[in-house]
């Protein structure tokens, strides 16, 4: 399985030979419920549930909405799905890949390096024919992974302005400060460039080829060798660039507290326009 994705077919292969593989489920919805009835009424066979909110953030606080979570929390949590040394894992969701790409970042940074994310999520799983598993999910034996943070880059807010490429994730008019629906204060880190991720998906919800990635990301400067960093509301959807930028070959720092860590200190400046 090279790359960080994985088609529906090629994860179906996998599990009908009975390859060891650890699948995720993290689905999940920015401001919804959570994701545990949507696994319930219907997962991939030996799925095991993660929850964002509990597993793959710590409380919101001055850190963002979402920060990162405590080693000890997304190692209990990882065990807990089965993550095992040497195991490949599967994530999916059923939100075009935004909340499995925070956990696809999550693993990759623990120092997992065998991680995947289902390219179209959950609707490609069930166009491809993928058996369909319900109920709470068989109990899983328990992993035993152990978190080495340091295997994907971070940036911090006192160096945000000094990133060379800084690309804001959200939606346009979020951007441009137009409108804010969640955060209370509206704009972007000065300086940041928008690449919504929006834009790195196609119309049958999978990620663009990497030559097309590679020309979106690239009109903004984000090329191989640059100083590339991506952040959006919370720190999770801007995993989604962070991972369509590995498949255009640009190694891309996440700043975890996104705007909403941001604007936590009112003495930093905001751009707008």
């Amino acid at each position: 399985m090279p790359g960080p994705l994985v088609d529906a077919a090629a994860l179906r292969d996998l599990l009908q030979a009975g390859r060891p593989v650890t699948v995720l489920d993290v689905r999940y919805r920015m401001g919804g419920p959570p994701g545990r009835a949507a696994f319930e009424a219907g997962h991939v066979p030996g799925a095991a549930y993660v929850d964002l909110d509990a597993d793959l953030a710590a409380p919101p606080g001055a850190g963002g909405r979402h920060p990162l979570p405590p080693v000890s929390v997304l190692q209990a949590a990882l065990r807990r799905g089965g993550v095992r040394t040497g195991v490949p894992v599967v994530v999916y969701d059923d939100w075009s890949g935004h909340a499995a790409a925070r956990c696809w970042w999550l693993l990759r940074w623990a120092g997992v390096e065998d991680v995947r994310v289902l390219d179209g999520a959950w609707p490609a799983w069930v166009a491809a024919g993928g058996a369909v598993e319900t109920g709470p999910g068989a109990t899983t034996p328990p992993g035993d992974v152990v978190v080495r943070p340091g295997g994907m880059p971070v940036v911090e807010a006192d160096r945000l302005l000094d990133v060379d490429v800084l690309v804001d994730a959200r939606a346009p008019e979020r951007w441009r400060g137009e409108v804010e629906p969640v955060d209370p204060v509206a704009g972007r880190v000065p300086g940041a460039v928008n690449v919504p991720t929006s834009a790195n998906l196609g119309p049958d919800g999978r990620f663009l080829p990497a030559a097309r990635l590679s020309a979106v990301y690239g009109v903004v400067g984000a090329v191989p060798g640059a100083d590339v960093a991506a952040y959006c509301g919370s720190g999770v959807t801007a995993c989604h660039d962070v991972l369509a930028l590995e498949l255009a070959g640009v190694r891309a720092a996440l700043y975890p507290g996104s705007w909403s860590g941001w604007i936590a200190d009112p003495a930093r400046p905001v751009e707008r326009g």
